[in-house]
């Protein structure tokens, strides 16, 4: 019969790089204050004895999990896996570990999976946009969980943010595209329930024709979830109007990619026959051909921010900050003049 093998305990890291305990918990815990000589010994004994430091009593000591939660829209696509990735970094370097769940744009899966990652303890929550019912965040405010919201900006909300102003963003693109002499607008969109991102970059372009003396009431506009063929149903939807659009603002770049795809697919040149624009400035918008328009979003410095906030939320209880961060417009080849 095989022995069984003993787990090593803090004790036998201490004995075997000739330390007191309390210098291998300060190795582990908060190395920056441990000289390297004798942290490179204790990491040593470490390696050799196969140690694992106990979780569950780091976390009764310190009375947090160090764990975050985030709660993403979707996964099925790359416009918040750079923000994430950031995000997710910079909380690692803090010594928090991220769970991450997706949503699929269903606020009950939302609401399902905020008080889930609550009642496992998570020590904060990212959460997307400001849009659900007041009650979770009574919840949370109830079980003193402090949250963080990205990927939105909107003063005076009770909840902190570290975003960018959408309806703006997408107010100074419209412009852009009605000074190049575009009067007949259309606008494939994101889902607006639930979403005030989408809300938002709709009204922005609203606005953009309001000021320029056209008529919002004629902005023909199609929601649907964020997938390239759903882009392309939308844009061929759109051509097929009366009121044949010269340009078309997407909500994001995978729609736009995907309006793209199906012009080449209809024999249409962009930008030549039809303007196209996006939003978010992924990858896919410098690769496909051609190269979008579109708005430039901080994804990794909004992720970093809203790590480093809603950490000093959690171990200082701040009531933490709200920070708008600047968009800009990427001029690529999809847009020009109307003929």
């Amino acid at each position: 019969m095989s022995k069984l093998r003993s787990v090593p305990t803090l004790d036998d890291v201490a004995k075997r790089a000739g330390v007191s305990t309390a210098t291998v918990s300060r190795c582990l815990n908060d190395p920056k204050r441990v000289v390297a000589a004798t942290r490179e010994r204790v990491m040593s004994a470490v390696e050799a004895l196969g140690y694992t430091p106990n979780f569950a009593a780091r976390v009764m000591a310190a009375k947090r999990s160090f764990t975050i939660g985030a709660i993403i829209p979707t996964m099925e696509n790359a416009i918040f896996a750079r923000g994430l990735q950031a995000f997710q970094e910079e909380i690692h370097k803090r010594g928090y570990t991220l769970l991450v769940s997706s949503s699929a744009y269903k606020p009950e899966v939302e609401e399902e999976q905020i008080r889930t990652l609550v009642a496992r303890g998570a020590d904060g929550l990212l959460l997307i946009g400001h849009d659900r019912q007041a009650r979770i965040y009574d919840y949370l405010e109830q079980q003193k969980v402090p949250v963080m919201v990205a990927w939105s900006f909107i003063p005076g909300k009770r909840t902190p943010s570290i975003g960018f102003d959408n309806r703006q963003a997408m107010m100074a693109l419209a412009d852009e595209v009605i000074k190049l002499g575009h009067q007949s607008l259309a606008m494939i969109s994101g889902m607006s329930q639930g979403n005030d991102r989408a809300q938002l970059r709709i009204q922005g372009v609203k606005d953009a024709m309001q000021m320029h003396g056209l008529s919002p009431e004629t902005l023909s506009i199609v929601e649907t979830p964020y997938e390239i063929e759903n882009g392309a149903e939308a844009f061929e939807h759109l051509i097929a109007e009366d009121n044949r659009p010269t340009a078309i603002l997407c909500g994001n770049d995978v729609l736009a990619v995907g309006a793209v795809r199906q012009a080449e697919k209809m024999g249409l040149r962009v930008p030549d026959d039809i303007s196209i624009t996006g939003f978010d400035d992924i990858e896919l918008a410098r690769i496909v051909q051609p190269g979008l328009t579109t708005i430039h979003v901080p994804h990794r410095e909004m992720g970093r921010k809203a790590a480093s906030e809603l950490i000093e939320m959690i171990e200082h209880s701040k009531p933490g900050q709200s920070i708008r961060l600047d968009t800009k417009i990427v001029s690529r080849h999809s847009l020009t003049c109307p003929r």
